[in-house]
């Protein structure tokens, strides 16, 4: 409903307001109707004595949406009122509240009572006001919400204003109950206000062509019809007009429920013999019998299921009870309801459009057996009540919640910036019916709860941990102090074991900060993932290993890692909180392992491309097993899904053997859960190619190198070494991923309009007669500097630089470092890599702590999950660095860092990043000057030198080249 009434202006003498304000409350009355009924903001009453004192207020206020008056005005008749209100430009509804007395029906046979949009009589019941507020609410409306929303309609014919003025208090009061209850249902907060606004419109209607005029234009819209049957037609009263009207609706659509009225018992005969139900406007039960009639045959309150002697024989108060109650009541009782289109009445009413006009133009006959309607009634409930979730994050309810594709909130808050990001490729993928876009391919999100932040506040402060943990600098110490705590907030308990009870596969426990993957500061890999078998036979077992991995993840958000990272950034700590993603794995059991056949991580934005790629066909990481391998920088499968055949890494066998993926993540089923302290998931773990061979996840994406050959060949039918190339996948095609990938790039790039990146997992053995997983797991903002500024960096002698590189990100100038932690190119050991990254980690936490930005060098790839191939760090172990390089071994060149978390906060930081590749020959470290260089400090590995002057780091991001100035 766009327009509201708001602001009332309330024009009364001092005593006709005594008769209405029921002992002063009737302002307060309207207000607690308003909350009783979830209406949303009761309207504001304002009352003057004066026809003067009105118009001058409702001009100047300009804030008066309906001018209320009485007969009785302090300085002028209400008459006069209302045509000078009109004279002096006022276009505000103006409606007459009076009394059903002689003077009022003196004014209603002068001409000029037409200057009254409508009147009405007060009956001493003070839900006349709504009843006034609601019809020019649904009369601005109804127009925009019929034709946009599909909302339903229903006719109301009175000429007599006493009647009509009983009569709308009481429909409106049933349809907003009606609302009421519809309310409980909605699976998110959206939804419930969604079907607040599309209750159905009344038009009142005081004569034949102005009702007809109505089902003419609402003719598919209309619910039902509730008629005089005395009222004018063509200028005169007609005694029959009522009857001849519902002939004409019946004639045009057959089964719109219809009431007549009328004062005259004659009138029922002839009503029941036209077939139209009847009732008495003098009957003592009047307000009784029109309940009973909108409960009955509007669709109002509970479906009940009678047979055609009029016993009931079954009753459904929502979707799902009617779903269950179809499956057991008689077939001579669903057929008795289906030939009188009961059942698309009761959705209609319930806002549940679609399903209604699915249902509506079907007949029974259309049905070769009674048994097949009753199947398609069921199938047809249950498809939309799955269809309905798809895409939106709901409310969590048991009986309502699809254990394969729903995506539900439990508690209040925020849902974290990761939780964001998946439901919005969650709408995506469902509003432009990507789910089944490929053959034999399931692409969705995998079914989750999300734990909203306020649970995170609730949990901290029932426990009293908020200052221990903002202070505490002890990873170990927060985690047992919030294992420890006993507190937990009740009702999410009870979900969370409602939650356990539908789904019983392996659980990942996933953070989603605030702060989390937003696009400038995207907190990638800075706060833990978890994962639980979810196996345990015992129902109280499975919840403690839950509640304890939740317990983790907010640990998680105070350690010493995440504070780092949020000291370089414009955050705080005491800022940042929590929601969780407790989300289904994709994936099978094999023996004691689970894990996906495959996983990764696309980008839709390539930093390195290599000729004819272009930067904006996207790149793909991907590995076998769990994506931890991918994100965490081990050796992947790198390939544009634009050019999927053509595998750079692959140029030559000894480089395919060299950068092969040797191993793989999966969840060990058998594990305890309870590891103490431990501030990683050690349930996560890696196994040896031999394995994922005999488990047959291999076939996918294995190879073999014969050594006799000195070649690699697609598959494992030879004998030899094997291979990860995954070329069954990209070049046998058994499964499209390029063109998966390349579809949810494009599209996930244009709903973000920013390049994007996503991690995703695919499960290829499925059971027989099911189609293929690809699982979207995260989606969230790339930042790709586009700078309009190109610098001049190939004009200076190589004498003045420490670094120059053809394979550089970032743009423009760094000019404010003046420190330097190098990893020492003579001293650095492969074996001792890990504690290269101890020692960077300490100068690291020194400097930030000092607030100075450093020029990071090392060997081998910074980030790297495998410590033979580079420096394993974390990224907040060299959060301070404002620029970095990477070179290679002395025996060896490696490939840039391509971590999925790794490389978001590079990107998202704008740190100057250079790559010097010895094979290519792609630029140069003068080792000799910076190792000869005084250090303030140094290590076993490494050193910190501080200079005088600041280091000058230029970058040209349009040919991704850059140069790194010593101090002048």
């Amino acid at each position: 409903m766009r327009l509201r009434v708001s602001n009332i202006l309330l024009v009364s003498s001092l005593y006709d307001l005594y008769l209405f304000e029921e002992d002063g409350r009737l302002y307060e009355l309207i207000r607690n109707e308003y909350q009783g009924l979830n209406l949303s903001h009761s309207p504001e009453l304002t009352r003057v004595s004066s026809g003067y004192d009105a118009i001058n207020r409702a001009k100047d206020e300009g804030r008066f949406d309906l001018i209320i008056t009485t007969m009785h005005i302090e300085d002028m008749t209400a008459l006069n009122f209302a045509n000078l209100a009109k004279q002096s430009g006022l276009e505000i509804p103006i409606v007459l509240l009076g009394h059903d007395n002689r003077e009022l029906k003196s004014l209603m046979v002068n001409p000029d009572s037409e200057l009254f949009d409508k009147v009405f009589i007060w009956t001493g019941d003070f839900r006349i006001i709504i009843g006034i507020i609601k019809y020019l609410e649904d009369k601005m409306n109804v127009e925009h919400d019929s034709r946009i929303v599909g909302v339903q309609n229903i006719i109301v014919i009175e000429d007599n204003i006493r009647y009509y003025s009983a009569f709308l208090p009481i429909i409106y009061t049933e349809m907003l109950k009606q609302s009421q209850r519809l309310i409980s249902e909605g699976i998110n907060l959206s939804h419930k206000f969604l079907r607040m606004r599309a209750r159905p419109k009344i038009l009142l209607c005081t004569n034949y062509e102005e009702a007809w005029q109505h089902f003419i234009k609402y003719k598919e819209l209309v619910l039902g019809v509730i008629s005089d049957i005395e009222f004018p037609r063509n200028g005169e009263l007609d005694d029959s007009a009522g009857i001849n009207f519902a002939k004409a609706v019946n004639k045009s659509i057959s089964d719109i429920p219809i009431l007549l009225t009328s004062n005259n018992s004659e009138k029922k005969a002839e009503a029941k013999d036209a077939g139209f139900q009847f009732v008495l406007k003098d009957s003592a039960t009047l307000i009784f019998e029109l309940q009973k009639f909108m409960n009955n045959h509007f669709g109002f309150g509970d479906f009940i299921f009678r047979i055609p002697g009029g016993e009931e024989v079954g009753r459904a108060k929502d979707l799902l009870s009617m779903e269950e109650q179809l499956k057991v009541v008689p077939n001579e009782s669903i057929k008795f309801h289906a030939v009188r289109n009961h059942f698309s009445n009761w959705f209609k009413a319930r806002t549940e459009f679609w399903l209604a006009h699915k249902l509506r133009p079907r007949k029974v006959s259309d049905y070769p057996t009674d048994e097949d309607l009753r199947k398609d009634l069921v199938e047809s409930i249950n498809h939309y009540r799955m269809v309905r979730q798809r895409g939106i994050i709901a409310d969590f309810h048991k009986d309502t919640f699809d254990a394969d594709s729903s995506f539900a909130r439990i508690g209040g808050g925020s849902l974290g910036g990761k939780a964001r990001g998946l439901g919005f490729v969650n709408t995506l993928i469902n509003d432009y019916q990507l789910r089944d876009q490929f053959e034999d391919v399931l692409i969705y999100v995998p079914p989750a709860v999300i734990l909203g932040t306020d649970v995170f506040d609730d949990f901290l402060d029932m426990n009293k941990l908020r200052e221990f943990a903002l202070k505490c600098d002890d990873d170990e110490e927060i985690t047992e102090r919030f294992l420890e705590a006993s507190k937990f907030p009740e009702e999410i308990l009870g979900e969370l074991a409602a939650f356990l009870d539908i789904i019983k596969t392996p659980l990942a426990v996933r953070s989603s900060s605030l702060l989390e993957d937003s696009q400038y500061h995207p907190f990638a890999g800075v706060y833990q993932t978890y994962m639980i078998p979810n196996n345990n036979a015992n129902p109280l077992i499975k919840l403690n290993d839950l509640l304890t991995t939740i317990k983790r993840v907010y640990a998680s958000t105070f350690y010493q890692n995440a504070k780092n990272y949020i000291k370089i950034t414009s955050y705080r700590s005491e800022e940042e909180k929590m929601a969780v993603i407790i989300q289904k794995v994709i994936g099978k059991t094999h023996k004691n392992r689970f894990y996906p056949d495959f996983s990764g991580v696309a980008k839709s934005y390539n930093f390195y491309p290599l000729p004819p790629q272009k930067p904006n066909d996207g790149i793909v990481s991907a590995a076998l097993g769990l994506g931890k391998w991918v994100v965490e920088g081990g050796n992947s499968v790198r390939f544009c899904p634009r050019y999927s055949k053509d595998i750079i890494q692959f140029y030559s066998v000894k480089e395919s053997l060299n950068s092969s993926q040797r191993e793989f993540f999966a969840l060990q089923l058998d594990e305890k859960t309870d590891f103490g302290n431990i501030t990683y998931d050690k349930l996560v773990k890696t196994h040896p190619l031999n394995t994922a061979e005999e488990d047959g996840s291999l076939n996918y994406v294995g190879s073999t190198y014969v050594p006799e050959n000195d070649a690699i060949y697609d598959g494992l039918g030879r004998k030899g070494p094997r291979v990860v190339t995954f070329g069954p996948v990209l070049r046998n095609k058994i499964f499209p991923l390029a063109n998966v990938l390349d579809l949810l790039l494009e599209m996930g790039t244009w709903g973000m309009g920013t390049p994007v990146e996503i991690e995703f997992a695919v499960n290829l053995t499925t059971p027989p007669g099911t189609k293929k997983e690809f699982g979207l797991l995260q989606m969230r903002p790339l930042v790709v500097s586009h700078e309009t500024e190109e610098l001049q960096v190939d004009n200076i002698g190589q004498e003045k630089l420490i670094c120059k590189s053809t394979q550089v990100l970032g743009n423009g100038v760094i000019d404010e470092i003046y420190d330097a932690v190098v990893v020492d190119y003579n001293l650095f050991n492969r074996a001792k890599s890990r504690d290269v990254a101890a020692e960077v980690a300490s100068f690291n936490k020194k400097l930030l702590n000092e607030g100075k930005p450093y020029l990071l060098v090392g060997v081998g790839r910074w980030g790297s999950l495998d410590p033979w191939l580079g420096i394993p760090v974390t990224w907040e172990q060299i959060a301070g660095a404002r620029a970095i390089i990477e070179t290679s071994f002395k025996d060896m060149a490696v490939e840039p860092s391509q971590g999925s978390h790794f490389f978001q906060n590079i990107t998202s930081f704008m740190i100057g990043y250079f790559t010097i590749n010895t094979v290519q020959q792609n630029g140069f470290v003068d080792w000799e000057w910076l190792l000869k260089q005084k250090p303030i400090e140094s290590k076993t590995f490494t050193k910190h030198i501080n200079f005088e002057n600041p280091l000058i780091v230029k970058m040209n991001g349009h040919e991704n080249k850059g140069i790194i100035l010593k101090p002048a």
